[in-house]
Order: C-alpha cells, then structure tokens, then sequence
C-alpha cells in the first residue's frame, strides 16, 4: 500500500528545516575557517603589539597548551572576559567545593580577564586562553583537553568551537544566556547560522524570560530560565591597605564615581561636575573609563570647564588640588566603589546598552543609570522597583539629579540600604543554577 508523505509547513518566521540550518550552518562555519586559518598568525602579532595577547602564552590561542591535563573528570566554563569571568567565580567556588574530584578548566579571551582568575581561582581550578576559532585551533584544543561537560557564559557563540565540543558526544551548556534586542535582530537575518549554533546546546539557562523567548525565537531546543548569575557573584575586591590611603588623601571631601565610562559620556558628567561644584567647591569625581587608553581623551572635556584633572596611571593622586581623578588602570573598580556613595554608570547614556549595576549596588553604593539599559534591562527594572537604582530618561537630567542626591544625606543612605537589600535577596540563583546543571555533570568520582 502507497502512503503518501504530508509536506509538514515550517513553522512561522523559518524558512528551512531545523536539520536543513544546521547543514547550511556547518557548511557556512567550515568555509569561513578555512579561508581565515593562514591569518591567525597575523592576526596575533597584532593584538601583540596592542597588548591585547600574553606574549609568553600564544600557543594557547593556537590551541596548543604548556600544562597537561589533569587526571580524572574535566568541566569547562568559558566567558569572553572580565565582567563573565566575576559572574561565575562564585559558581566556580561552589563547583569545587561540592564536587572536588572535578577539576575546572576556565578560558577567557582577554589579558585583563586572565590577571583576574590567576589571583581569585580556587585550588583544582586553572585558567587558559580560549583558542581562536579556527579548524586547527579548535581540535587541538579539544584533543588535549577532553572536557567531560561544557559550560559557557552568556552570549559567546563561537561556531568552529560549539561544533567541536558537540562532536565529542559530551554536554554543552549555555549559563546566564543572554540575547540583547540588537543581536536577536541581527541574528533574525540569518536565521540558519544561530539556528545550527543554538541546537547544540543542551540546555540554554537564560537570565530572564525575555531572553528565553528570543532564544527560543531562533531556534534553541530547551531553554530554561535561573536568574542572573551577575547576582550570586562576591563583591569586587579591593587593596585595604591602599583604600586606606586613599582615604586618607581624600579626607572628608564629597565623592562620586562614573564606572566603565564610553566615549561620548563624558560630556555629561563634565556638566554635572560642574553643577555640583557650584555647591561643593571641593566635590571630587573618580571616573573609571571602560578602556583606560581613552582616559587622556576624556578628560579635555573636563579641562576645558576649567578643573584640574590627575591619572592614577601617572601615579597622581586624588588629592585637594585636583576635582577630577582618572582611574585609569584595570582590575580596581571594587577600590573607587568603595570611596563614594553612589556612581554612574557608563554605557547607558549612548545607545551601547549600559553596563552591570550590581557591582555597584552590591557594596551599597547607588547606582545612577542612563535611559539605555537594554543590556541589564530586566535587573534594571527590578532594582529600580526596589528604590536601590536612580534612571534618568535624559542626560541633562544628570547634573541636578547628582547635586540632589549628594546634598541629602537621608534620601542617599536610604537608597544605599535598598540596594544591600535588592542583591542579598537574589542569593538563590546559584542554587537555582546548580540544580539545573547537576545532571550534565561527570558522575562522581571516589
């Protein structure tokens, strides 16, 4: 008997089947790697002379590696850099101390996020340079390694390594997935890459429901939903000995701090400076420039308002001849957060999406944001809710908005205490997280 085959419509929106984007993907991944392999070494001498790679460790963005691999069960946790690498070292910590038969292998991108993990990782867990995603690269560093499970943070989705680690038959897990409105529009317009990328996955545990539903939008298979891990993440850290001295030659002075600045935020906050030594006469701003290199560049809007303007790069201190001081080095936000009541955030005053107000919020210090949150939207609407964050929909807001509050003492202290309050109850996430990812686990070893 002749049955006959019923054409099954895609569903709205895909234009392909679910296994037709992921041959197209694999395809589009290998051409585009092969072609970009015989680049990779200049590619490298180049981030070299900017001092973007360790020169003593470029086999590792090669894939080739200087330790070995230790015996016995092997997770990876990969985040690009810095503010992913904070985000899991709680977990990593919890991991270890659970299950210390596991040994971790974390890889980050950047020089900064890799001076940060030497110094904070536990005992049983190390750091390497994520290799380029390039064929060779990829293989080498999957051979040596053998991870037993995958774990990457966010949103990195690199194709040469997601195919390479789903090829081994072992789990790859997306944590804290996040798709900003921009990306999901842009990945909207090629469908079958993100497609192919997200089926590889086998759990995809998002921040919020709204990223969930974009995740899903583009093809991912189970996608669950755990919090932020930006929430279960320790306090930044700081020198007590310098903060001490910092202290020390701040004196009793008003302070404030505008954290992980961009270009074209300085204007603003010059304004507001301004406004606010109208009042205060000795008021000190700490601006802390998401890419120190641009500090020299900021600071001519200040300059040019008549304030006198010192680098901590210079070793200069903040010191009563100066109402300005640029702290631009990396690694010490924790430091300056802990010199003032309340700081703005950068990133959220130019249409980049701001930048992770928890930071802030954590050590009780009043984060003061932009109207451009679309990164960290929906912990933006909770802490606003919870009366521990200050949005202003419009930069000429700013100056009045930063006099009033450094100038009511009751209104501040308030909102510093809903904000130790606001992260201390998300304490749940990490156990949340660890649920979900026990099953994906190497089983237990005696």
């Amino acid at each position: 008997m002749l049955t006959a085959r019923v054409k099954r419509p895609h569903p709205p929106g895909r234009l392909l089947s679910a296994r037709t984007e992921v041959l197209v993907g694999q395809l589009l991944y290998g051409g585009v790697g092969a072609l970009l392999a015989p680049l990779a070494p200049g590619l490298l001498r180049h981030r070299l002379k900017q001092g973007k790679e360790d020169p003593a460790r470029t086999g590792e963005r090669l894939g080739h590696s200087g330790m070995a691999r230790p015996e016995g069960p092997l997770i990876w946790i990969h985040g690009a850099s810095v503010g992913e690498a904070q985000s899991v070292l709680a977990l990593i910590t919890r991991l270890r101390n659970d299950r210390p038969d596991i040994a971790i292998l974390v890889t980050t991108g950047t020089v900064t996020s890799a001076s940060l993990l030497r110094d904070r990782l536990p005992a049983g867990a190390f750091h390497q340079f994520v290799p380029l995603d390039l064929p060779g690269a990829t293989r080498r560093f999957i051979a040596h390694w053998r991870p037993d499970a995958a774990f990457w943070v966010e949103s990195e989705l690199w194709p040469g390594l997601i195919r390479a680690m789903h090829d081994t038959g072992k789990p790859l897990i997306l944590l804290n997935g996040r798709m900003s409105a921009r990306s999901f529009g842009r990945w909207k317009l090629i469908r079958p890459l993100i497609s192919g990328l997200l089926r590889r996955f086998a759990l995809i545990l998002s921040q919020s429901a709204e990223h969930s539903a974009r995740f899903r939008a583009l093809g991912a298979a189970k996608v669950a939903e755990a919090g932020n891990l930006k929430h279960a993440a320790e306090p930044l850290m700081a020198d007590d000995a310098e903060l001490a001295r910092l202290r020390t030659c701040i004196g009793d002075r008003t302070v404030w701090v505008a954290a992980s600045v961009h270009p074209g935020e300085e204007q603003a906050l010059a304004a507001a400076h301004r406004h606010l030594l109208q009042e205060d006469a000795t008021a000190l701003l700490i601006v802390v420039p998401r890419h120190p290199a641009r500090a020299g560049d900021m600071s001519k809007a200040f300059a040019n308002l008549g304030m006198t303007v010192s680098f901590r790069s210079l070793g200069e201190d903040p010191d009563a001849s100066c109402a300005v001081h640029f702290a631009d080095t990396m690694g010490e936000l924790g430091l300056f957060y802990r010199l003032a009541p309340l700081a703005v955030i950068g990133g959220s005053f130019i249409p980049h999406g701001g930048q992770n107000l928890l930071e802030a919020a954590r050590l009780g210090v009043v984060p003061v944001c932009g109207p451009a949150m679309d990164n960290f939207r929906a912990v933006a609407e909770e802490m606003q809710a919870a009366g521990a964050m200050i949005q202003v929909d419009d930069a000429a807001k700013l100056p009045e908005t930063i006099r009033r509050l450094l100038t009511t003492p009751e209104e501040l202290g308030a909102a510093r205490s809903r904000c130790l309050e606001a992260t201390a109850a998300h304490d749940g996430v990490l156990t949340r997280v660890l649920a979900e990812i026990g099953p994906f686990l190497p089983p237990e070893q005696p």
